[in-house]
């Protein structure tokens, strides 16, 4: 599915690669749905879309079993710097 969208689609990568991230995390892997979470974030860092940040907080909330590891905690690391980025362009 995601080969199939063109290089431009990059509102729709990041809502596919959310959505495989919520998939690994129905898995019990933490550290794939971690790596598209990342995927997207990039993608978001090119073209901002609200419904994919909204998808990648949902599936982040569903990692809470997994808080300690570092690829959870680098995450956090940078849903936070998109926080205070946003915070700072509203202010």
């Amino acid at each position: 599915m995601l080969a199939d969208l063109p290089a431009e689609a990059i509102k729709q990568r990041a809502v596919v690669l959310a959505d495989l991230a919520a998939a690994a995390v129905l898995e019990r892997e933490p550290e794939p749905a971690c790596g598209y979470l990342d995927e997207a974030l990039k993608l978001l860092g090119q073209h901002w879309y609200a419904t994919a940040m909204v998808r990648v907080k949902a599936v982040r909330q569903k990692l809470r079993d997994w808080d300690s590891l570092p690829t959870v905690r680098a995450l956090d690391d940078q849903l936070y710097n998109w926080h205070t980025m946003i915070k700072s362009l509203t202010v």
